[in-house]
């Protein structure tokens, strides 16, 4: 058992259909959880995605939002 375990209640998910890939998100994760792909969209890795926030305040197209998470 983890001694230490983190409980995340959120995530973040990107509109991908949304989406201008413009890498604002992919700099300012601290977990490098995001990437975008094909130069179109971004996408989130959720396991390694902490909650964190900054995505979501840096996006200037506001296309991340939260999605609940198991604890």
């Amino acid at each position: 058992m983890n001694p230490n375990p983190i409980r995340i209640s959120r995530r973040a998910v990107v509109r991908e259909d949304t989406c201008v890939a413009c890498g604002c998100c992919v700099k300012v994760c601290p977990r490098g959880a995001i990437q975008i792909l094909r130069g179109i969209t971004a996408r989130v890795n959720r396991a390694r995605c902490i909650g964190c926030g900054k995505c979501v305040r840096e996006c200037p197209a506001s296309v991340i939002t939260w999605e609940e998470a198991a604890k």
